[in-house]
């Protein structure tokens, strides 16, 4: 399979690298506080209070990792 990967000298360069987001489980907590506000519109005002603490704070967070990832890449992107 080596073979097979080997660099072909008429092929030029990639122009540039392709840069994918780190996983992260964010969406998943956020997903479940935004769930968990929703249903708390009919069980009360507690879990809707408890819900939307983890949306804004899971969304915080998400925002800054994001961020943080843009200040990294290089500043021709």
């Amino acid at each position: 399979m080596a073979e097979e990967l080997e660099h072909d000298p008429t092929v030029p360069p990639p122009s540039e690298a392709i840069h994918l987001p780190e996983p992260s489980f964010l969406p998943v907590v956020l997903a479940f506080g935004i769930m968990l506000s929703l249903v708390g519109i009919l069980l009360g005002i507690v879990v809707m209070a408890i819900g939307l603490i983890i949306v804004v704070v899971a969304l915080l967070k998400w925002i800054g990792s994001a961020r943080a990832e843009m200040a990294d890449l290089p500043l021709e992107h």
